[in-house]
């Protein structure tokens, strides 16, 4: 397997939405597991394909996300392809210092649904549908986002925003 090249904001790809998988093949099994690959080796929690310069809707994440590690080498990850949220708690909470692969050098509190209802098909191409609560539910929303061309910077205070962005475009200027 391989790690992948993380597509970073401001790049205009991540703007984008995601065309929908048609079909489930060999390909599309490599690129998940090389998503996946990428993901443990950043660290993160959530990829979606978008992050990898893919425009497809598929997403993995670590389903132990915010529990206790008790194997390091434990790499277990789902992947989700075509996922929806069909339904949105009406509570909502601050997700604290939420931050992103594509977003470097950048967190921020970001307000989310305490939890939220998701079908998808999993790598076997059935469909699989359930509740996700807390982290889970907030990296679903922050993965799914990205399959919609919408990052967490554009969840945050239009003056963040700007701080950021000015910050981001003066260091890719430097790096020149």
């Amino acid at each position: 397997m391989a790690i992948l090249d993380i597509v970073a904001f401001p790049e205009p790809s991540l703007k984008k939405a995601s065309g929908p998988v048609e079909t489930i093949d060999d390909e599309l099994k490599i690129l998940i597991e090389n998503m996946a690959e990428t993901m443990f080796h950043e660290p993160g929690v959530g990829l979606a394909a978008p992050q990898v310069g893919i425009n497809r809707r598929v997403i993995i994440y670590d389903p132990h996300a915010g529990e206790e590690q008790t194997d390091p080498e434990d790499k277990t990850f789902t992947a989700l392809i075509n996922p929806e949220i069909l339904s949105k708690s009406k509570e909502t909470f601050i997700s604290e210092k939420e931050g992103c692969l594509s977003v470097v050098d950048y967190r921020a509190d970001v307000r989310r649904h305490a939890s939220v209802t998701v079908r998808a098909m999993n790598i076997d191409g059935e469909t699989v549908e359930f509740d996700a609560h807390g982290l889970i539910s907030v990296i679903m929303q922050h993965e799914i986002d990205h399959l919609d061309g919408i990052l967490f910077i554009d969840r945050i205070s239009a003056l963040k925003r700007a701080m950021y962005k000015k910050k981001r475009l003066k260091q890719l200027k430097n790096k020149k």
